[in-house]
């Protein structure tokens, strides 16, 4: 073989090389253009895959846009939710002299764009006075969520339960400085789940409370312009006043964390007593 014929196959061989290399380059930046349009398939390779909720994507690579509210509760979480017999205020009663409701339910807030969706309770002494102070779940419920969705909302937790007839609602706990129940803790009436917060010191200290009739994991926006599924707290509240005494005694969600609680301690105990 000629050195004439050899030096031409290697020319063809690099011409080759960059028209591949050229098609792969361009094939890949059209593809990265594209990126996100489509949202991913869900996977279905484990049983964690398929639970995840409709419209969440599982590659964290490449997180595709979805609307919130498909994010709902599972069959097997509305089967975890408890029922709720009575409730209580969460910072204490306003007829007590403990709280006030510095902007209500459905206030018409215009600099703020809307509708307030919730009460804002306050401590009797105003602005900072009740920073810290103990926040209380108003009713059984299982913790839906509990994060900082932004900066203007601080750590937020949601509780749900079930009504008699299978509704879901939910209570949401918004501006807490912190946060003291688990995402999946079945929580019982009465019991401490934060403090009272500021929000990252975008307000003074108060609790941002909310009363929704959904079956949906999402937070929203504090102020709307026209009906959405929040419900008037005071009114809600309403509906299990004057109940029988049985139905003010300890909740049996109560009595039975407190036997596991003791279980576990004396589990302890036993465990170090062998060592």
């Amino acid at each position: 073989m000629s050195k004439t014929s050899t030096q031409q196959r290697l020319i063809y061989c690099f011409a080759a090389a960059v028209v591949i290399g050229i098609v792969i380059t361009t094939t890949l930046a059209y593809l990265r253009s594209h990126a996100g349009q489509l949202a991913p398939l869900k996977s279905m390779k484990s049983w964690q895959h398929a639970d995840v909720p409709l419209g969440y994507t599982l590659d964290d690579g490449n997180t595709a846009v979805f609307d919130p509210r498909f994010l709902q509760l599972t069959a097997f979480d509305r089967a975890l939710l408890p029922s709720a017999p009575t409730m209580s205020w969460p910072m204490g009663s306003r007829h007590g002299a403990l709280t006030y409701n510095a902007q209500p339910f459905w206030a018409d807030n215009k600099q703020r764009g809307g509708h307030h969706t919730g009460d804002d309770i306050n401590g009797i002494g105003g602005m900072n006075t009740d920073l810290g102070d103990p926040v209380y779940a108003v009713a059984n419920g299982l913790v839906i969520y509990r994060g900082e969705p932004a900066p203007g909302w601080g750590n937020t937790i949601i509780l749900a339960h079930r009504s008699p007839d299978g509704s879901v609602y939910q209570h949401m706990y918004a501006h807490l400085q912190k946060s003291y129940a688990a995402l999946g803790e079945l929580v019982s009436i009465g019991e401490k789940i934060g403090t009272v917060g500021t929000a990252n010191l975008n307000y003074p200290a108060h609790l941002h409370f909310e009363f929704r009739h959904s079956s949906g994991v999402w937070i929203g926006s504090g102020y709307v312009n026209g009906p959405t599924e929040h419900l008037d707290p005071a009114s809600e509240f309403g509906r299990f006043s004057n109940k029988p005494p049985d139905l003010l005694h300890t909740e049996p969600l109560a009595v039975v964390k407190r036997e596991r609680l003791q279980k576990a301690r004396e589990g302890i105990l036993i465990n170090n007593s062998t060592k």
